[in-house]
């Protein structure tokens, strides 16, 4: 009989490990920058060529290896980190297993550069989908290069379930910002296709936290310090006032590595109870030093997941912190949020009697004899302010294909601050304002991205914005779109993109949020067409800019947003797909009155 149970040959057994570390080139990254920290290193260079799929090098000044060290590094479970089991809760360094470079040589073609103090010449290891292709000499300074070339090249199925460019380098960046985050003492340099996103000279939290995300930041970081002989707390939480809906700007790191923890999370989320927005996320950057012996953090591959023994005291410990760093710096308030001081009673007037004023009324006035104020009048004047709409004009029902004519004799008032009630000969229309203003908006930018014949309003005076590395990259990579849609701007000096003019509906007041917000990488969609890019910016865009539920029109505006509206293209769903109005028919009204 045939055994049906045979070893798996080695390189195959390489690609399915690599599979649970190497993921995608992010996760390239992250492991060779952890093993650029664990050698010491004051510099660390991250080069890519197309966010990684063509090449990721990390160039190092690190302590390098020796001949016969580089070329165990690249066999499985092989490490420099642990001797005995119980070296694994003793861990001070962010690699430990020997699988990262094992794994990365299975799914690509590497080619490594390393030299240490005591070295004339470097060493040199070219490796295949496992295989040592060539072992030699080369001239390079002391420290380690390691190139990735052509990731999952033996492996297309993988390769092809990588996105777009724009995604893969968000990953990209987000692993970069983690380290770099926990290492402030470290020089750390990001080259994409030959442009610099990142030069982080050596600093302390706050100002590596600034230098990530912008100069705006260090006004909006709340210290937070706690020291127990349980665990030391170092690091910032953000202000409530500048907390977002994304959950992007939160960071844990424990024993200056990255961590996800849901537990501590909650920890900070109830130390902000009553402060945020509902909706609203807080952010943080919090550093948590404990014994290694404390923590467990093996238990997932990318290392990114942590077990406390003492899981509830580190919780009070967090929560504590958090809260007393909020309330020295004054941000918890003394009154409540919804309270209005306007009408607070001044302290010298509390102890007088007040005066109960006279009134007079009237009785032979009556506004109705004055002729201005007739019925018919007012009816005139309300007739004129309905939307013109032509009776062969065709609008689709949200339910069916019927035609929807708006007669010129029809009234049509704001109900509730949110909903245009506009009454026809069969049915009650109950539009939503906001969803029928984004969708007139998007309709609009959309036009403007593919005709490119937008207009654009000049600015008084140009508005500067400073951009951070991520915000660059989606600078270059949406300016084409940008300027479709009618923003006229430049980028000066590498960091500050200077604004002369913005589109036609754009009001000056939010120029920059609109476009922090459009290079925030948050909207941007997992495909790398061009129309769905623009297609998600024109979203983002009728989004900001659109009237809200609880805006008050007037009726001159409620004719112009019902004008608009009908003359959309789709009329039944938002760009969010979300229904903009439902039609009440004359029986069902008369149904329910019965």
């Amino acid at each position: 009989m045939i055994p049906r149970i045979s070893l798996l040959p080695d390189h195959v057994a390489n690609q399915i490990a690599a599979g649970e570390v190497i993921q995608r080139p992010a996760s390239v990254v992250k492991e060779l920058l952890e093993n650029a920290v664990d050698a010491k290193a004051s510099t660390i260079q991250l080069i890519l060529k197309d966010a990684g799929k063509t090449l990721i090098q990390v160039i190092d000044n690190g302590l390098g290896m020796n001949k016969s060290d580089v070329k165990l590094a690249f066999e499985r479970h092989a490490t420099s980190k642990i001797n005995i089991a119980e070296d694994l809760f003793a861990l001070n360094t962010k690699g430990f297993r020997g699988e990262a470079l094992a794994s990365i040589a299975a799914i690509s073609n590497v080619e490594t550069h390393t030299r240490t103090s005591g070295q004339e010449v470097s060493q040199c290891i070219k490796i295949e989908g496992s295989k040592i292709k060539d072992q030699s000499l080369s001239t390079k300074p002391q420290g380690t290069s390691i190139e990735v070339k052509n990731l999952f090249f033996n492996i297309p199925a993988r390769r092809n379930f990588l996105k777009s460019n724009t995604v893969e380098l968000r990953h990209i960046i987000d692993e970069f910002q983690r380290v770099a985050l926990a290492h402030p003492e470290i020089n750390f340099l990001f080259f994409n296709n030959g442009n610099e996103l990142f030069d982080l000279e050596l600093s302390n939290f706050r100002k590596r936290i600034v230098s990530i995300f912008g100069s705006k930041w260090d006004n909006q970081l709340v210290p937070t310090k706690e020291s127990t002989s349980l665990a030391k707390l170092n690091g910032f939480v953000v202000k409530p006032e500048f907390s977002k809906k994304t959950r992007g700007q939160q960071f844990f790191f424990v024993n200056n590595r990255f961590i996800k923890s849901p537990f501590l999370h909650h920890a900070v989320n109830s130390a902000f109870d009553g402060l945020l927005r509902p909706g609203y996320h807080p952010g943080y950057f919090l550093y948590l030093n404990v014994d290694p012996k404390t923590i467990d953090i093996n238990i997932h591959p990318t290392k990114t997941e942590i077990k406390f023994e003492e899981e509830q005291s580190i919780y009070a410990i967090l929560r504590s912190a958090v809260k007393h760093s909020l309330g020295i710096f004054q941000v918890i308030p003394t009154i409540d949020f919804n309270q209005n001081t306007d009408l607070d009673i001044p302290y010298n007037f509390k102890q007088k009697t007040p005066i109960i004023p006279h009134i007079e009324v009237d009785s032979s006035f009556n506004p109705f004899k004055d002729p201005s104020f007739s019925s018919k009048q007012n009816n005139d004047e309300r007739e004129g302010l309905l939307p013109e709409v032509n009776s062969k004009t065709d609008h689709q029902d949200i339910e069916s294909d019927n035609i929807i004519n708006v007669p010129q004799s029809s009234r049509f008032f704001q109900l509730f601050s949110k909903y245009i009630v506009c009454p026809l000969q069969t049915s009650i229309l109950l539009i939503d304002q906001k969803r029928a203003h984004q969708r007139i908006l998007y309709e609009r930018f959309l036009a403007s991205i593919t005709s490119k014949t937008s207009l654009s309003q000049q600015l008084l005076f140009p508005l500067e914005v400073e951009l951070n590395g991520q915000q660059i990259e989606e600078f270059n990579q949406n300016k084409e779109i940008l300027l479709a849609l009618g923003f006229q701007m430049e980028l000066k000096n590498k960091k500050k993109l200077v604004v002369v003019g913005s589109p036609e509906h754009c009001p000056h007041s939010k120029i920059e949020s609109i476009i922090e917000k459009l290079l925030s990488g948050e909207n941007s969609p997992q495909s790398v067409e061009y129309l769905s890019q623009a297609d998600q910016i024109a979203k983002t865009l009728a989004k900001t800019l659109s009237i809200k539920s609880g805006d008050l029109l007037t009726p001159i505006e409620q004719q112009v947003l019902l004008d608009d509206f009908f003359g959309c293209k789709e009329t039944s769903v938002s760009p969010f797909n979300r229904s903009i109005f439902i039609s009440l028919e004359k029986s069902e009204i008369e149904k329910k009155l019965n």
